[in-house]
This record gives structure tokens, C-alpha cells and sequence, in this order.
């Protein structure tokens, strides 16, 4: 018998798209409850930052209309981690960060606390890099820990300082954006110029 291949719907193509790429799709019913289309089961939050903290890609797409909602619950993670244990966020950060939704700044800010935190990262895969090995029972003594914890407070200052310079720097190019948009949209108007460095 002879089948004929119909076309597959536009969802259907976006997710086996992200299939392709090794992307993991996750499907989330109005029940609330997620779906695992690669094991073919319902999972639970904490699965899902299980695949975070490995680094599993994955996007997390509504059942019904096909909408992305990764953002929303990674969100949910976060809320759930803030509350349940030692939080990352004190009250008057959460409250400047809400503060910035809506301002002229939005974009920017956002821009600048993700290169941020792409910089605090490579300064902890640095960390972890110098202490490789330590961990390894045939490797680890208790004088090569001395050593190892004896030369880090240097390290970690220079590290540190690094990461203090290259924030300000990214500060520094925020503003000059700032002024060549205000001097692009508002021409001759005095006090407009980009800052020296």
C-alpha cells in the first residue's frame, strides 16, 4: 500500500526542528503538569532544573498553542529557590530590578547584568579549573590543600578586581551608547556628547 506524507502542521515542524538540534521539548498542559516528549513522561519541576544545572538544552512549549514558555518557568525555578532556601536576592535588589521594567534603561540593564554574569562565570570556571585534581583521592593531601587555600586569597583578589574593572568597563560603554543614541535623536542640543574615558 501507498502512503501519502502530508505536510506535518507548523508546530509539529518547530518542534521537530528543535528536536534536530538536540534541543529537549517539553510541553506544559493546562493542568499545569510537564511532558517530556523525549522520555515520554510527566515531569516535575525539579527534573527540569536537573537539565539546567546540567546544561540539557531544552525549550518548554504550551501543549495547546504551541506558545514558548521556557522564560515563565525558568522563573518559576527561580521563585521556588528564593523562597525555599538561602536567597540569592535581597529585598531592595528585587525592588530596583522591578524598577527598571519600563524604564528607558530596560534593555540596557538587562544587557549589562547578563555580561555580568557571563564574566562571574568564567571567574568560577577559572577557580574550578586551579582546584582540578584536588579532588581526586589519589592526588589530594592534606599539605597540597594547605598550599592550594594559602594561594587562592591572591588569586581570588586578582579575579575579583578583574571583574570589578570589566563591570565598570561595560558600565562605561552603556553610557557611551546612551549619549550616541541622545546625540543621534536630539542633534545640537548642548550637553549631549559621549563621555571620555
Amino acid at each position: 500500500m501507498v502512503q501519502t506524507r502530508r505536510a506535518p502542521p507548523a508546530k509539529a515542524t518547530a518542534e521537530s526542528g528543535a528536536a534536530d538540534s538536540g534541543t529537549r521539548i517539553l510541553k506544559k498542559y493546562p493542568n499545569r503538569r510537564l511532558y517530556d516528549t523525549e522520555t515520554s513522561s510527566y515531569i516535575t519541576l525539579a527534573d527540569v532544573k536537573k537539565m539546567v544545572l546540567t546544561g540539557q538544552d531544552f525549550v518548554v512549549r504550551d501543549a495547546k498553542t504551541g506558545d514558548d514558555l521556557t522564560r515563565s518557568i525558568l522563573l518559576q525555578i527561580i521563585l521556588e529557590e528564593e523562597t525555599g532556601g538561602v536567597p540569592m536576592f535581597s529585598t531592595t535588589m528585587l525592588a530596583q530590578i522591578i524598577r527598571f521594567y519600563g524604564h528607558a534603561m530596560q534593555g540596557m540593564m538587562g544587557s549589562y547584568l547578563e555580561k555580568n554574569l557571563q564574566t562571574f562565570t568564567d571567574i568560577q570556571m577559572r577557580l574550578a579549573e586551579q582546584s582540578k585534581g584536588l579532588y581526586d583521592p589519589k592526588v589530594m593531601s592534606p599539605e597540597l590543600w594547605t598550599q592550594f587555600l594559602n594561594g587562592q586569597a591572591p588569586v581570588v583578589q586578582g579575579l575579583m578586581g578583574n571583574y570589578l574593572e570589566q563591570s565598570k568597563q561595560l558600565f562605561v560603554q552603556l553610557q557611551e551608547q546612551m549619549a550616541k543614541q541622545a546625540e543621534t535623536l536630539f542633534p545640537g542640543i548642548p550637553g549631549i556628547t559621549p563621555p571620555k574615558r
